[in-house]
């Protein structure tokens, strides 16, 4: 079985941003449409074990580690106020939804996908976003990133060709030339080339003998080990949630009976149509 792990949060602001304004805006729930439509098309298409995070609220754990990481500020009204609607929707439409408080949507990602690779009938993992911190979970061909937007998928080789490093030294990375969208800097004179270039050889931070560097280089990590230290626990994604007891939880068997109240309050009538068609079809 190819088990879809998919990042709601994402793919509500994808909606929301992407589709024109009279679409997603006319009644507030436009962009929670188009993440159904976006889901039950993946079902049209064969995918059979579907599971979705969200970030129920934006602010996790990190927030307190680190004062500047991301938050809601700036996030439109009208799109956060989709978030909540959007879990029951899919919750209500029979998919398996993961609302994160403490953690994030991609740290259920992550614990999803790592579950998801120990289970010996699984075939093929794919996560559903092009965000860099879940290329840390990337595994050969077995674990890959899908992009929606640009309809790449990102495998090993690819993340390798991306960034310079395997998929384990991406926190190690990030946490060197930081992460804008998150909110960290990384540490000063550590760009990617230079980053990529010594952890392509020794992999992670703690491996990077004393001698390797030399010069603004070593100075900048000598001088911010701690503060490196810190960005490392940022970057690197949480993968031990029990999310799930067996992938067969993850099955989508159809619409929920919850689902025709939910669909009339988001005239979403077409999209409920679509999804009592599609469970008959893999009845």
């Amino acid at each position: 079985m190819i088990v879809h792990l998919v990042d709601g949060t994402y793919e509500l602001f994808r909606c929301y941003y992407g589709a024109k304004k009279s679409t997603i805006a006319d009644d507030g729930r436009g962009a929670v449409r188009l993440v159904l439509h976006t889901l039950l098309q993946m079902v049209e298409e064969g995918a059979t074990h579907l599971g979705v995070a969200t970030d129920h609220v934006i602010e996790s754990f990190r927030n307190t580690l680190w004062p500047n990481y991301k938050t809601g500020e700036g996030v439109e009204r009208a799109l956060f106020a989709q978030f909540h609607p959007l879990e029951e929707a899919l919750g209500a439409f029979g998919f398996t939804v993961w609302p994160m408080v403490e953690l994030e949507a991609d740290d259920a990602l992550a614990s999803a996908a790592a579950a998801a690779e120990r289970s010996p009938e699984v075939q093929k993992v794919c996560i559903w976003t092009p965000d860099k911190d879940l290329a840390q979970c990337v595994r050969g061909d077995r674990v890959v990133q899908v992009d929606r937007r640009a309809g790449h998928i990102r495998d090993e080789a690819g993340v390798r060709e991306k960034f310079g490093v395997a998929p384990q030294s991406i926190p190690d990375y990030l946490a060197l030339v930081g992460d804008s969208a998150d909110g960290y800097p990384g540490l000063p004179g550590w760009g990617a080339k230079s980053t990529a270039a010594v952890l392509s050889k020794y992999g992670h931070l703690k491996d990077i003998p004393p001698e390797a560097i030399s010069g603004r280089l070593a100075e900048s990590l000598k001088a911010n080990w701690d503060r490196a230290q810190l960005f490392l626990q940022l970057a690197t994604l949480r993968t031990d949630s029990a999310l799930f007891d067996s992938v067969d939880a993850l099955r989508w068997t159809g619409p929920r009976p919850e689902a025709e109240a939910l669909a009339a309050g988001i005239r979403g009538d077409s999209l409920l149509e679509r999804a009592r068609k599609a469970a008959a079809a893999v009845a």
